[in-house]
C-alpha cells in the first residue's frame, strides 16, 4: 500500500499532478473537502457531526475529519494500490493525528512530495486560472494572502515529515510532463 501526500502552496500544480499520479499508480485521491461534502450528503454519523460545525461556519474538528479519512481508507483499501492526500494535512496537529490513525491501521505515509514553485510563478498561474475558470476571488491581493497563510501555518508540516526522512522536494516549475516525471522518479524509489 502506497501512501503519499502531495504538498505545496496554492497554485503549485497539486491538482494537475494528483490526477496524473492517480492514473499511473492506481491511487485513491483523498480530498478532505470532497470527503466532508459526501459524508454530509450521505448523512453518516460523522457527516452529521461535521454538519453541526459547518452550519455555524466553524471548522470541522480534526478528529472528525480524521475519522472520515479512516473510514474512507477502510472502504477503499482493497480497490486501489494506495492513497494520495491532497490539501491535508494543513497543520502539524493534523499531520500527527493522520500519522496516529495510519499507525493504528498498520499503515504510514511513505513519502511527502513537496512541490516548490516561486511566488512570481504562483501569482502568474493563479491569475491565469482566474481568467480561464472565471474565478473572481483570485485577485493579486487574495493570492498573496493565501501564500502568506501557507508560509506561516502550512509550510511547517513539511518539517514534520522531513524529521521522519519522508520529505522529497520537487521542482514544481517546467512542463506538466517534466514535473510528473520528477514525481514518478521519487515514487518509484520507494520500496513498499
Amino acid at each position: 500500500m502506497l501512501n503519499l501526500i502531495l504538498f505545496g502552496p496554492p497554485g503549485s500544480g497539486k491538482g494537475t499532478q494528483a490526477a496524473i499520479l492517480i492514473e499511473k499508480y492506481n491511487l485513491k485521491h483523498i480530498s478532505t473537502g470532497d470527503l466532508l461534502r459526501s459524508e454530509v450528503a450521505a448523512e453518516t454519523e460523522l457527516g452529521l457531526e461535521a454538519k453541526k460545525f459547518m452550519d455555524k461556519g466553524d471548522l470541522v474538528p480534526d478528529e472528525v475529519v480524521i475519522g472520515m479519512i479512516g473510514n474512507k481508507l477502510d472502504t477503499e483499501a482493497n480497490k486501489v494500490n494506495g492513497f494520495i492526500f491532497d490539501g491535508f494535512p494543513r497543520t502539524v496537529a493534523q499531520a500527527k493525528a493522520l500519522d496516529s490513525m495510519l499507525t493504528e491501521k498498520g499503515l504510514s505515509i511513505d513519502k511527502v512530495l513537496s512541490l516548490h514553485v516561486g511566488d512570481e510563478e504562483i501569482v502568474k498561474r493563479l491569475l491565469q486560472r482566474a481568467i480561464d475558470q472565471g474565478r473572481p476571488d483570485d485577485t493579486k491581493e487574495v493570492i498573496q494572502n493565501r501564500l502568506n497563510v501557507y508560509k506561516s501555518s502550512t509550510a511547517v508540516v513539511a518539517d514534520h515529515y522531513a524529521d521522519q526522512l519522508k520529505l522529497a522536494d520537487i521542482q514544481g516549475e517546467g512542463s506538466i510532463e517534466d514535473i510528473a516525471s520528477r514525481l514518478a522518479e521519487q515514487i518509484d524509489s520507494i520500496s513498499v
